[in-house]
């Protein structure tokens, strides 16, 4: 999902109310309404930022008259029909510094103070449009609410205090460090474009001086000591069982919303990306079969099923326009679907030696889950404690821990959307009626009962499965996959890596580069040709064939897979360097293909018209 975060209109002094002078080092642009509360309150604090930096601001309001308030248009447009910036201010100082809410009366006073012709329709329509064009410059600046406040032409996402406004303005070191952390967030190829870095870097530093070192830090024992028991792991082992669980439980919370309320909800929409996904399993591992005869390579064919979503996504998030929105859709949902595909054959075929009574355990902990689930349990906390014994149980049982991750996530319950309005209005009237009382004797703030029913609104508006996305997938991105990245990618390239390997180089890279997009669009091909899924008008086959050669980026997940099925180091490094050539070649091709893709199936639509 895009979302702005710059002021997308820029400061135009021939329509735009402005307060301050054109020299300004800080023009802060407020979107608000009249009939806005909120603005009301935020109306002091800019006047008190005015008297603090006086010239070195400069004020800009904009109209966002409330959603399906008719009175807030009015009073918008009335103050646009003032003769001038001096009567404009007056008017605006009027409304916004009043008491209670907003009344026709109000409205009245200011249309006489303005000296208001009702039946200058010239100049009631002049304001109409001046309002509906500030109202146009709030949806392409990404304005959902009001107040909203653009500091220097980008969104403030913060406090409305003055001290925090101020901080903003001043451009402190905390809030430079948080906006270009939001910045980068918030650029789609970013995670791919961390993962990437890390990846050259584990490189640079196996092949360098240091590499030896490099390589012993991550075979060094760490343990966890509780109640005089200890688990004791590699520091590689426990960023791959242990910190990359929270990659799979993000993963799976993903996996869950798409089939309960997202892009995979019903079989239609699904079935396509179903399809793509199963092709793209299937093809590549019967490529490598065919590739690989029987021997210690052979436990190796699930290296080239997986992809990399964070890296397929983000060149498609890169390419813009160019590809259309529904098609980064249908390659998401496939990798998801793929994701599925790669956590179950880790489960089922690279586990080692199982023991059944930590696996009973398990079992009666996954009860448990389901237990809270059903019973309608929506706090987090008992969801993640029983996670950890969970993990705790399943690792000691021989299978792959991070299927502790899918299985915590099948089970954080996924709730319908609330009804927003209901619970809107149920807070709006706890908050005003504690603001009713804030001069009371002996009262300090809000009461303990109006905080804990505010927590409950809170904690129904958003379910625990988003809740634990909003917090948590962030961590995935940016720290576990980059961190798994480091650890994992580091291999030394030498004559004497090739040598001998090149049959499980070659059945790597091309169950990635022909396996994967011959089997997505071929699978896909055939469900739609048998009327089981349909294809959507807004992309093409030829861009389903460059998705799918853009799947054959397999990364993450590829070097997961061969980690497990290459015991010899020799064996996975040779796999390690075939997956970073595939997914090199998988990125040149599928941006190669996609890159003209509509503009020539344009063209080839209009001449076969004409």
């Amino acid at each position: 999902m895009f979302t702005h975060d710059r002021l997308d209109w820029s400061v135009d002094p021939t329509r735009d109310h402005i307060l301050g002078p054109a020299t300004a080092e800080f023009t802060v642009v407020e979107y608000g309404s009249y009939a806005c509360p909120h603005c009301r309150a935020a109306n002091a604090r800019i006047a008190a930022l005015r008297d603090r930096f006086g010239g070195r601001m400069r004020y800009v309001f904009r109209h966002r008259p409330l959603t399906g308030s008719d009175i807030a248009r009015q009073a918008a447009e009335l103050v646009e029909q003032a003769g001038d910036e001096e009567q404009f201010w007056r008017a605006h100082i009027a409304l916004m510094t009043r008491s209670g809410v907003l009344t026709q009366e109000d409205l009245q006073v200011v249309a006489a103070d303005l000296g208001v012709d009702s039946q200058d329709r010239e100049r009631a329509e002049a304001a109409a449009a001046a309002v509906e064009a500030d109202i146009a410059s709030s949806h392409a600046s990404g304005v959902k609410f009001t107040p909203t406040f653009f500091i220097n032409g980008r969104r403030y996402d913060g406090p409305w205090d003055e001290s925090s406004l101020a901080d903003a303005m001043l451009g402190s070191l905390g809030h430079r460090v948080r906006a270009a952390a939001l910045d980068f967030a918030a650029w789609a190829p970013s995670a791919g474009v961390l993962l990437l870095l890390m990846s050259v870097l584990a490189v640079v530093i196996s092949n360098s001086p240091w590499g030896p070192q490099f390589a012993a830090f991550w075979e060094q024992p760490w343990a966890i000591e509780v109640a005089g028991g200890a688990l004791r792991m590699p520091a590689l082992d426990w960023i791959n069982h242990g910190l990359l669980s929270i990659f799979f439980l993000i993963v799976g919370l993903e996996i869950k919303r798409e089939f309960t309320v997202g892009h995979l909800a019903t079989l239609r929409s699904a079935a396509m990306p179903i399809a793509a996904a199963l092709g793209g399993m299937i093809v590549p591992t019967i490529l490598y079969s065919l590739l690989i005869p029987e021997g210690r390579w052979s436990h190796g064919w699930g290296v080239p099923m997986a992809t990399d979503t964070a890296f397929a996504v983000a060149l498609i998030a890169m390419m813009g326009r160019r590809v259309p929105i529904e098609l980064r859709i249908f390659l998401t949902a496939a990798t998801i679907v793929d994701d599925i595909g790669a956590i179950s054959v880790v489960a089922i075929f690279y586990s080692s030696q199982i023991n059944f009574g930590y696996l009973a355990v398990a079992a009666a902990l996954t009860a448990t889950l389901a237990f809270l689930n059903r019973a309608h349990v929506y706090r987090i906390a008992p969801y993640l404690l029983i996670g950890i014994a969970l993990w705790i149980c399943i690792h000691a049982s021989g299978v792959h821990a991070t299927l502790a991750g899918v299985i915590l996530a099948l089970f954080i319950p996924t709730r319908p959307p609330p009804h927003l309005k209901a619970l809107m209005t149920q807070a709006n009237v706890i908050v005003a009626a504690e603001a009713s009382r804030g001069d009371e004797v002996l009262r300090n703030g809000p009461s303990l009962p109006a905080l804990r029913a505010l927590d409950a609104i809170h904690d129904r508006i958003e379910s625990p499965a988003d809740r634990v996305l909003r917090h948590v997938a962030p961590s995935s991105s940016y720290f576990v996959l980059p961190l798994f990245a480091l650890a994992n990618a580091g291999v030394v390239i030498s004559g004497g890596v090739f040598a001998g390997h090149e049959p499980l180089m070659l059945a790597i890279f091309c169950g990635l580069v022909i396996g994967k997009p011959l089997g997505m669009t071929l699978f896909c091909l055939l469900a739609v040709g048998c009327g089981v899924a349909r294809k959507a008008p807004e992309y093409t086959w030829r861009q389903v064939a460059g998705a799918g050669v853009l799947s054959g980026i397999g990364f993450t997940m590829s070097l997961f897979i061969a980690a497990q099925a290459f015991p010899v180091a020799s064996d996975f490094a040779a796999a390690k360097i075939a997956v970073f050539a595939a997914s090199i070649a998988a990125a040149i091709g599928g941006v190669a293909v996609l890159w003209n893709a509509r503009a020539r199936d344009s063209q080839g639509a209009t001449a076969s018209v004409s």
